[in-house]
């Protein structure tokens, strides 16, 4: 069953009457409904694309939250072969909302890591939602170095709504453990390209994400705090998320525009949840490229490139 957002509530109607009638067209005259049917059909395609064309930054923040969109398992499963991951940081424990290891990218080895938020409730409590701890960004630091000392490019698929918040978290360092990440995402000598597949949520994002070349999904934001937390510290009501999300500018569109990520990545008609196949074909090319624009540069070329665009941040308006 297809999930509809508050939104889509004008879409839902006409794609249960189209649903309906093919209903009714399997069971009786196909001829005398099919005309009817194709302009139902026709009307929901149109209202299912003025509505994504305008969408407001809140509106893009409940897409790139949608339950059915596309996962970090999602996109692995279909764009790696032989993935193997590997467990655990070497000082704690494991973290499963950070999954990370090696496989092969269309004939390259590659090192890929991301958050996990899980598709059905038992996964979403494996995987704290995509809300890693200490120990989940120490993981990826570990794969970060050995990616580095084989030579292998890093691949980061961005998926979470932050780092876990909880007295446990902070206890074991959770701020030292993030900003270790981001400095070791920063020193890669092999190149490294970032994806925001849904939410990139402050430190817990840009922990693994700062890259030589940093992607978005059409519909995916990137942002400091969540709307509903900017709203708690600037106006003290949560309830102002959308007046947040407005005034923060976490859309690709936005972000690309003041030269905070590199590319936007087309999202089918309607969210990367209608067509998860064709959003991760899609986001499969645009790593390939990315990957291809820096392959045969040396270490010190690289981390040279990946310095100069972080420094340049906030000088593009």
């Amino acid at each position: 069953m297809r999930t509809y957002l508050d939104f889509e509530k004008p879409v839902a109607e006409l794609e249960a009457k189209v649903l309906e009638l093919r209903v009714l067209a399997a069971k009786g005259d196909a001829v005398a409904i099919g005309e009817e049917l194709s302009r139902l059909e026709g009307k929901a395609e149109k209202a299912l694309a003025d509505l994504y064309a305008n969408l407001t930054p809140w509106q893009k923040t409940q897409v790139a939250r949608h339950p059915q969109r596309p996962h970090f398992s999602d996109y692995v499963k279909a764009l790696v072969q032989d993935f193997t991951p590997l467990s655990g940081d070497r000082q704690f424990g494991e973290d499963s909302a950070i999954v990370g290891g090696f496989g092969w990218f269309r004939g390259r080895s590659i090192c890929i890591i991301g958050q996990e938020k899980g598709s059905d409730t038992e996964a979403r409590i494996k995987h704290n939602f995509g809300m890693a701890r200490p120990e989940g960004y120490r993981k990826a630091v570990r794969l970060m170095h050995l990616a580095d000392r084989f030579g292998l490019p890093v691949v980061s698929l961005v998926d979470t709504a932050g780092a876990f918040p909880g007295v446990d978290a902070e206890e074991r360092g959770q701020a030292e453990a993030i900003a270790r990440a981001t400095d070791a995402s920063l020193a890669l000598g092999v190149p490294s390209i970032a994806l925001i597949l849904g939410e990139g949520g402050s430190g817990g994002a840009i922990a693994i994400a700062s890259c030589n070349r940093v992607l978005m999904l059409e519909h995916a934001i990137y942002t400091v705090a969540s709307p509903e937390a900017s709203a708690s510290i600037l106006w003290r009501d949560s309830s102002r998320a959308e007046d947040a999300a407005v005034n923060m500018k976490i859309t690709a569109q936005d972000l690309h525009r003041f030269g905070i990520i590199d590319g936007i990545i087309g999202e089918p008609m309607g969210g990367a949840h209608r067509d998860p196949n064709a959003a991760i074909t899609a986001a499969g090319d645009a790593i390939a490229m990315a990957l291809e624009e820096y392959w045969g540069m040396s270490p010190t070329e690289l981390r040279a490139v990946r310095t100069t665009k972080f420094l340049n941040i906030g000088r593009k308006i």
